[in-house]
Protein backbone atom coordinates (compact mmCIF):
# COMPACT_ATOMS: atom_id res chain seq x y z
CA UNK A 1 0.00 0.00 0.00
CA UNK A 2 2.81 2.20 1.10
CA UNK A 3 4.64 1.29 -2.83
CA UNK A 4 1.19 2.30 -4.48
CA UNK A 5 0.79 5.57 -2.41
CA UNK A 6 4.39 6.81 -2.95
CA UNK A 7 4.05 6.02 -6.93
CA UNK A 8 1.03 7.96 -6.92
CA UNK A 9 2.63 11.42 -5.67
CA UNK A 10 4.80 12.27 -8.71
CA UNK A 11 1.51 11.50 -10.81
CA UNK A 12 -0.67 13.78 -8.82
CA UNK A 13 2.33 16.67 -9.39
CA UNK A 14 2.27 16.55 -12.87
CA UNK A 15 -1.31 16.54 -12.89
CA UNK A 16 -1.48 19.11 -10.09
CA UNK A 17 1.35 21.38 -12.17
CA UNK A 18 -0.83 20.38 -15.27
CA UNK A 19 -3.82 22.23 -13.77
CA UNK A 20 -2.55 25.50 -12.29
CA UNK A 21 -0.83 25.84 -16.33
CA UNK A 22 -3.63 25.80 -17.81
CA UNK A 23 -5.68 27.81 -15.33
CA UNK A 24 -3.05 30.38 -15.94
CA UNK A 25 -3.34 30.08 -19.58
CA UNK A 26 -7.12 31.01 -18.93
CA UNK A 27 -6.29 33.99 -16.57
CA UNK A 28 -4.04 35.23 -19.40
CA UNK A 29 -6.28 34.51 -22.45
CA UNK A 30 -9.02 37.37 -20.63
CA UNK A 31 -6.73 39.74 -20.20
CA UNK A 32 -5.37 39.36 -23.64
CA UNK A 33 -8.95 40.05 -25.03
CA UNK A 34 -9.99 42.83 -22.47
CA UNK A 35 -9.30 46.15 -24.22
CA UNK A 36 -11.28 50.09 -23.95
CA UNK A 37 -13.78 48.26 -26.79
CA UNK A 38 -13.44 45.20 -24.93
CA UNK A 39 -14.71 45.14 -21.15
CA UNK A 40 -14.92 41.80 -18.91
CA UNK A 41 -18.63 41.27 -19.32
CA UNK A 42 -18.21 41.55 -22.99
CA UNK A 43 -15.96 38.45 -23.00
CA UNK A 44 -16.93 34.36 -24.44
CA UNK A 45 -15.96 32.17 -22.37
CA UNK A 46 -16.18 30.02 -25.61
CA UNK A 47 -13.33 32.66 -26.90
CA UNK A 48 -11.28 32.57 -23.62
CA UNK A 49 -10.72 28.75 -23.87
CA UNK A 50 -9.82 29.16 -27.19
CA UNK A 51 -7.01 31.17 -26.91
CA UNK A 52 -6.41 29.04 -23.72
CA UNK A 53 -6.15 26.14 -26.40
CA UNK A 54 -9.03 23.70 -24.30
CA UNK A 55 -12.29 22.89 -24.82
CA UNK A 56 -14.87 24.96 -23.38
CA UNK A 57 -15.98 22.68 -21.36
CA UNK A 58 -12.65 22.00 -19.50
CA UNK A 59 -12.96 25.71 -18.27
CA UNK A 60 -15.65 24.27 -15.64
CA UNK A 61 -12.11 22.44 -14.26
CA UNK A 62 -10.84 25.47 -13.14
CA UNK A 63 -13.16 28.35 -12.48
CA UNK A 64 -17.32 27.99 -12.02
CA UNK A 65 -18.29 30.80 -14.28
CA UNK A 66 -16.74 33.98 -15.82
CA UNK A 67 -17.46 35.85 -12.68
CA UNK A 68 -15.05 33.80 -10.78
CA UNK A 69 -12.40 34.14 -13.50
CA UNK A 70 -12.93 37.94 -13.52
CA UNK A 71 -12.72 37.93 -9.72
CA UNK A 72 -9.49 36.14 -9.94
CA UNK A 73 -8.32 38.68 -12.35
CA UNK A 74 -8.67 41.85 -10.09
CA UNK A 75 -7.58 39.30 -6.98
CA UNK A 76 -4.58 39.36 -8.80
CA UNK A 77 -3.66 42.79 -9.83
CA UNK A 78 -4.28 43.95 -6.43
CA UNK A 79 -1.95 41.51 -5.24
CA UNK A 80 0.88 41.84 -7.34
CA UNK A 81 0.51 45.65 -7.54
CA UNK A 82 0.98 45.82 -3.73
CA UNK A 83 3.84 43.42 -3.69
CA UNK A 84 5.32 45.61 -6.69
CA UNK A 85 4.74 49.23 -4.14
CA UNK A 86 6.50 47.39 -1.08
CA UNK A 87 9.39 46.82 -3.25
CA UNK A 88 9.67 50.49 -4.11
CA UNK A 89 8.87 51.05 -0.10
CA UNK A 90 11.84 49.13 0.39
CA UNK A 91 14.53 50.71 -2.36
CA UNK A 92 14.02 53.88 0.12
CA UNK A 93 16.13 52.32 2.22
CA UNK A 94 19.07 53.11 -0.54
CA UNK A 95 18.43 56.67 -1.51
CA UNK A 96 15.45 58.27 -2.59
CA UNK A 97 11.54 59.90 -2.47
CA UNK A 98 9.45 57.74 -1.76
CA UNK A 99 6.54 59.13 -3.51
CA UNK A 100 8.69 59.88 -6.72
CA UNK A 101 9.26 55.54 -6.47
CA UNK A 102 6.09 54.79 -5.48
CA UNK A 103 4.32 56.64 -8.04
CA UNK A 104 6.98 55.80 -10.88
CA UNK A 105 6.39 51.99 -9.42
CA UNK A 106 2.77 52.28 -9.95
CA UNK A 107 2.83 54.53 -13.71
CA UNK A 108 5.12 51.89 -15.11
CA UNK A 109 2.96 49.02 -13.70
CA UNK A 110 -0.31 50.35 -15.28
CA UNK A 111 1.58 50.97 -18.13
CA UNK A 112 2.86 47.44 -18.92
CA UNK A 113 -0.47 46.11 -17.79
CA UNK A 114 -3.32 48.41 -19.20
CA UNK A 115 -6.07 46.10 -19.78
CA UNK A 116 -6.03 44.33 -16.08
CA UNK A 117 -6.12 48.06 -14.71
CA UNK A 118 -8.69 48.81 -16.99
CA UNK A 119 -10.92 46.31 -15.81
CA UNK A 120 -10.25 47.22 -12.19
CA UNK A 121 -11.32 50.88 -13.18
CA UNK A 122 -14.42 49.43 -15.38
CA UNK A 123 -15.86 46.98 -12.37
CA UNK A 124 -15.66 49.46 -9.75
CA UNK A 125 -18.81 51.46 -11.44
CA UNK A 126 -19.95 48.40 -13.16
CA UNK A 127 -23.06 45.80 -12.68
CA UNK A 128 -22.09 43.94 -10.57
CA UNK A 129 -22.53 44.37 -7.10
CA UNK A 130 -19.37 41.04 -6.51
CA UNK A 131 -16.84 42.92 -8.86
CA UNK A 132 -17.56 46.64 -6.96
CA UNK A 133 -17.20 44.88 -4.21
CA UNK A 134 -13.63 42.92 -4.85
CA UNK A 135 -12.25 46.20 -6.68
CA UNK A 136 -13.46 48.04 -3.58
CA UNK A 137 -11.93 45.90 -1.51
CA UNK A 138 -8.23 46.12 -3.16
CA UNK A 139 -8.47 49.83 -3.06
CA UNK A 140 -9.29 49.25 0.80
CA UNK A 141 -6.02 47.02 1.09
CA UNK A 142 -3.77 49.66 -0.73
CA UNK A 143 -5.10 52.36 1.89
CA UNK A 144 -4.93 50.30 5.03
CA UNK A 145 -0.85 49.36 3.56
CA UNK A 146 -0.23 53.08 2.95
CA UNK A 147 -2.02 54.23 6.64
CA UNK A 148 0.04 51.74 8.31
CA UNK A 149 3.26 53.49 6.48
CA UNK A 150 2.09 56.72 7.52
CA UNK A 151 1.39 55.32 10.98
CA UNK A 152 4.51 53.52 11.90
CA UNK A 153 7.43 55.17 9.77
CA UNK A 154 6.08 58.92 9.93
CA UNK A 155 4.55 59.57 13.19
CA UNK A 156 0.72 60.63 12.25
CA UNK A 157 -2.08 59.50 14.32
CA UNK A 158 -4.75 57.24 12.63
CA UNK A 159 -7.58 59.53 11.96
CA UNK A 160 -4.95 61.85 9.82
CA UNK A 161 -2.82 58.81 8.17
CA UNK A 162 -6.30 57.68 7.47
CA UNK A 163 -7.46 61.10 5.39
CA UNK A 164 -3.66 60.99 3.61
CA UNK A 165 -3.73 57.55 2.51
CA UNK A 166 -7.51 58.07 0.84
CA UNK A 167 -6.60 61.27 -0.81
CA UNK A 168 -3.35 59.76 -2.22
CA UNK A 169 -5.06 56.29 -3.32
CA UNK A 170 -7.87 58.18 -5.25
CA UNK A 171 -5.53 61.09 -6.88
CA UNK A 172 -2.97 58.02 -8.01
CA UNK A 173 -5.56 55.67 -9.59
CA UNK A 174 -7.44 58.58 -11.18
CA UNK A 175 -4.21 59.35 -12.72
CA UNK A 176 -3.19 55.81 -13.61
CA UNK A 177 -6.66 55.95 -15.87
CA UNK A 178 -5.77 59.31 -17.46
CA UNK A 179 -2.39 56.97 -18.79
CA UNK A 180 -4.45 54.97 -20.95
CA UNK A 181 -3.79 55.66 -24.59
CA UNK A 182 -0.87 58.12 -23.93
CA UNK A 183 2.05 58.05 -25.02
CA UNK A 184 5.53 58.16 -23.05
CA UNK A 185 5.86 62.21 -23.16
CA UNK A 186 2.21 62.49 -21.95
CA UNK A 187 2.45 59.70 -19.67
CA UNK A 188 5.58 61.22 -17.91
CA UNK A 189 3.95 64.65 -17.73
CA UNK A 190 0.98 62.77 -15.92
CA UNK A 191 2.92 61.33 -13.70
CA UNK A 192 5.28 64.03 -12.53
CA UNK A 193 1.79 66.24 -12.28
CA UNK A 194 0.61 63.65 -9.55
CA UNK A 195 3.79 63.56 -7.70
CA UNK A 196 3.69 67.11 -7.28
CA UNK A 197 0.17 66.50 -6.15
CA UNK A 198 0.54 63.73 -3.59
CA UNK A 199 3.62 66.04 -2.33
CA UNK A 200 0.97 68.67 -1.55
CA UNK A 201 -1.45 66.56 0.15
CA UNK A 202 1.86 65.48 2.14
CA UNK A 203 2.56 68.59 3.15
CA UNK A 204 -0.73 69.60 4.22
CA UNK A 205 -0.99 66.28 6.39
CA UNK A 206 2.54 67.55 8.05
CA UNK A 207 1.26 71.27 8.43
CA UNK A 208 -2.29 69.88 9.83
CA UNK A 209 -0.28 67.43 12.25
CA UNK A 210 2.22 70.68 13.83
CA UNK A 211 -1.04 72.83 13.79
CA UNK A 212 -2.91 69.98 15.83
CA UNK A 213 0.35 69.47 17.91
CA UNK A 214 0.83 73.06 19.10
CA UNK A 215 -3.17 73.95 19.80
CA UNK A 216 -2.18 70.86 22.57
CA UNK A 217 0.37 72.08 24.03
Amino acid sequence: MANTASSDSPVRGIRAQQKEKTRRALIAAAMNQLSAETGFSSLSLREVAREASIAPTSFYRHFRNMDELGLTLVDECGLTLRQLLRQARQRIDKGGSIIRVSIETFMQYVASNTAIFRLLLQERTGCSREFRNAVERELEHFKAELEEYLVVEQGFSSQLAALQSDAIVKIVFSAGADCFDVNDEQRSHITEATIQQVRLVARGAEATRRLVQTNSL
